[in-house]
């Protein structure tokens, strides 16, 4: 995880020694729009800061960082007024805002799988159980709509049965 702070103020590479050492992370200093750009061109950043008084005086320079920043936390704080401690602390807040936010997203997106899968186990199972209830159903068909039945059967008890707790392979409600 790496920080791009882009500011032309003086002392801006102390800071970002401070914010580096106190956020544990690398963090790199472009001096403007063409160095912020080729910066953003050669790799990925968890969060760019741009000061606000380049994005005031030159708010399409500020547009281009933006634009080029890809999937990286956008911040625009004022490091003439801002202490080190405050911008750590907004740089620090906006990336635990972010994990938060993945987190979120990602529990919905497994949610939104699992209730799929429940729901094509529960199709198999619901199908071959009448397809078995039908007159008729050749011996060897309806051993196979057996083992279809079983086996969507045994992935539904897998499915309803409570996730390992982190660290081990027991599931929750046996520990």
């Amino acid at each position: 995880m790496s920080i791009l702070i882009v500011s032309g103020i003086e002392g801006i590479r102390n800071c970002a020694d401070v914010v580096a050492g106190q956020l544990g992370t690398t963090v790199e200093v472009a001096e403007g729009r063409r160095a912020a750009l080729a910066a953003l061109r050669l790799k990925d950043f968890a969060a760019v800061v741009v000061d606000e008084s380049l994005a005031e005086c030159d708010p399409a320079a500020a547009d281009a960082i933006w634009d080029r920043s890809g999937l990286a936390i956008p911040l625009q704080l004022n490091f003439a007024l801002s202490g080190t401690a405050r911008i750590i602390r907004e740089i620090r807040s906006a990336l635990h805002r972010r994990e938060r936010e993945q987190a979120v997203a990602q529990r919905a997106a497994t949610e939104a799988v699992e209730l799929e899968v429940r729901s094509t186990v529960s199709g198999l199972l619901l199908h071959s159980q009448l397809a078995l209830a039908h007159d008729g159903v050749p011996h060897a068909v309806a051993e196979k709509l057996h083992l279809v039945a079983e086996l969507a059967e045994a992935l539904r008890g897998l499915l309803s049965a409570p996730p390992p707790l982190p660290g081990t392979d027991m599931p929750a409600a046996r520990r």
